[in-house]
């Protein structure tokens, strides 16, 4: 077992106190989105027994494990990453901003900075050691509201490094660590594939799917880090591989998840049922009510902004938003709008939403719509 290296928080902490000066929404649903708990560190979740599980996974038990700042520098997690400028993740119609400087980390392979940057580390590279790290965690990215995605969720990714002239790694000594994961999460008998894949930070890159139900599924990301891209780290002549992948697509997979929201939930019907490897049986659907919205919008309205607004209107009661369409019409609307229509289902886990409980909440959302992008609800 290697060593947890615990970042400090005193920048984040900083950061986070001077944006008390602010009451604006984004900023309330920020602090909002730090305080829910992380589930890949919660026993009894799912989530943490999948990290356990990869934890000891053969190659990567003696990996060292680092926790790192959820608010984290925009250049540390872009730029040294090698994301072009015109990125879509640097938009803040992806990416949630605490200010003009910092964000919520969109991703966790964002630890190599701090992992390479730590004395101790700094100190292996000088003596010309190998080293391996792991790191997991909540990281956050503007998006859609359905069964399968949440603004929310959690990641897990390793990196292991050897200098040049004791080794170089290949691809066949990435993809047989990858292996050994899928394996341990799925099982032996698990049919998988290697698919080419391209990252900003790596070259080679492959990804890992794997077959359930008859369905090739997308798991894992991978590939061994660009040289260019550690020099931006201080770190050279190096080389080695690196993969991340997201826990909940784990979790839903291996339990016939039906709904993402159920790996929150505090029923416990529900959490009882939340073990690797075992089927998920629903305890109770609840029935939908459904509802359309539609409005005519300034043309640079974002949609995942707006998903935002949903869920700060509704919380969790939305299960899925269905654009039904979106067009444009000078004579009808003037130049510069455009009207969007959006079907939403409402579905609580725990209860039947009545049509007036539904009503309500529609009507709420609706003026918050006119109130936050002067919208004309049609």
């Amino acid at each position: 077992m290697g060593v947890t290296y615990n970042i400090p928080l005193a920048d984040q902490e900083r950061i986070l106190q001077e944006s008390d000066k602010r009451s604006d929404p984004e900023i309330a649903r920020i602090k909002r989105y730090l305080a829910m708990p992380d589930l890949s560190r919660t026993e009894g979740s799912p989530l943490f027994d999948l990290a356990e599980r990869v934890k000891n996974v053969p190659s990567l038990k003696d990996f060292d494990n680092i926790i790192i700042p959820e608010v984290v520098p925009t250049d540390v997690s872009f730029d040294l990453f090698n994301f072009s400028a015109d990125h879509p993740a640097r938009s803040k119609s992806d990416t949630y901003y605490v200010n003009e400087t910092n964000i919520l980390r969109t991703h966790d392979t964002v630890m190599w900075y701090y992992y390479l940057n730590l004395p101790e580390i700094k100190d292996k590279i000088s003596r010309n050691e190998s080293f391996g790290v792991l790191c997991y965690g909540k990281v956050y990215r503007k998006d859609e509201i359905d069964r399968r995605h949440m603004n929310i969720f959690h990641q897990m990714g390793g990196l292991y490094m050897v200098p040049d002239s004791k080794e170089i790694l290949s691809l066949d000594d990435l993809k047989s660590v990858l292996t050994e994961i899928v394996q341990t999460i799925f099982g032996k008998d698990i049919e998988f594939r290697f698919n080419v894949d391209t990252f900003p930070y790596t070259d080679p890159s492959l990804e890992v799917e794997v077959k359930i139900n008859g369905d090739w599924v997308e798991i894992l990301g991978s590939g061994m880090p660009r040289k260019e891209v550690m020099a931006n780290f201080g770190l050279e002549g190096y080389n080695g591989w690196a993969f991340g992948f997201g826990l909940e697509r784990l979790a839903i997979i291996g339990m016939e998840l039906p709904d993402i929201r159920l790996l929150w939930s505090d029923d416990p019907r529900v959490k009882k049922q939340l073990k690797l490897g075992q089927k998920f049986v629903q305890v109770s659907k609840y029935p939908p009510v459904t509802r359309d919205i539609s409005f005519v919008v300034d043309s640079d309205f974002a949609p995942n902004n707006y998903f935002d607004l949903v869920r700060d209107v509704a919380g969790d009661l939305v299960e899925e938003m269905t654009l039904l369409d979106k067009y444009e019409n000078i004579k009808k609307f003037g130049a510069g709008k455009t009207s969007y229509a959006y079907r939403i289902v409402y579905r609580s886990l725990d209860r039947t939403l009545t049509n007036a409980e539904v009503d309500k909440l529609h009507k709420e959302l609706e003026n918050f719509t006119v109130k936050t992008y002067n919208a004309v609800i049609r």
